[in-house]
């Protein structure tokens, strides 16, 4: 049974996942959000229980990166599509398409290359990305806004975050070994993070910060990979 748990965990990233991808079929982006916004729940507890019980194997790794594409590649796209891209034609089945394989290529290159990218995450990982998608939409629901009216604003940002996810943007990975994090990033994401918190905070304080907290992780690696280039340069 011990054996099973960090499987059972796993498997339960991939339930959750299918849980949003039929509840945006039936046109109920809260739950297909929050669905997944669960899924990354599930899918931070695998491998931390997988190494506490010291049952960690090569099978409940590929299992984690299949159920990550489902819940993080697939139904997010599924969602943004329901939700706003279905009205831009064939640009917003391109992004809703796109974002999905840049998924999958993102796991690829992750699970060929954990022996030689240590201290960070090479592209934004799937599951923010992801998760992204989902905190946004929570927020343009609670807020009653309609991306569609932003002109081409929403596809284009889907493309970005899918386009990030396959970038060589650097992403700190949490563990303090990565590389080295600048003030400037730290500051610029403070602003961020809290313009966003500020502008949502009387509408929808929760959605907001979810918000926040994975759009400023996704621009503030693109911010401190600039400022590293630029300090080698120098």
């Amino acid at each position: 049974m011990r054996k099973m748990l960090p499987n059972i965990c796993t498997a339960a990233n991939l339930f959750f996942g299918m849980c949003s991808i039929l509840s945006t079929y039936e046109g109920n982006f809260f739950y297909g959000s929050v669905f997944i916004l669960l899924a990354l729940i599930a899918d931070g507890m695998d491998g931390r229980v997988a190494r506490a019980l010291g049952v960690a194997s090569e099978f409940g790794k590929e299992m984690d990166s299949l159920c990550d594409l489902g819940s993080f590649g697939i139904a997010p796209a599924f969602l943004a599509y329901a939700f706003c891209l279905h009205n831009f034609g064939q640009l917003g089945q391109a992004a809703a398409i796109i974002f999905a394989l840049c998924g999958m290529w993102r796991l690829a290159r992750f699970n060929v290359s954990t022996g030689v990218v240590h201290g960070f995450f090479m592209g934004l990982a799937i599951p923010a990305g992801g998760c992204i998608v989902a905190s946004s939409t929570l927020l343009f629901t609670e807020m009653r806004i309609q991306p569609e009216n932003f002109s081409t604003v929403y596809p284009i940002t889907i493309i970005v975050i899918a386009y990030l996810m396959v970038s060589h943007v650097h992403y700190p990975d949490f563990k303090g070994d990565g590389e080295k994090i600048f003030l400037a990033s730290k500051i610029f994401a403070a602003a961020m993070f809290a313009a966003i918190v500020f502008v949502t905070f009387w509408t929808a304080p929760v959605e907001g910060v979810l918000t926040a907290i994975f759009s400023t992780y996704a621009v503030f690696g693109i911010v401190n990979s600039l400022l590293t280039l630029m300090n080698r340069e120098v």
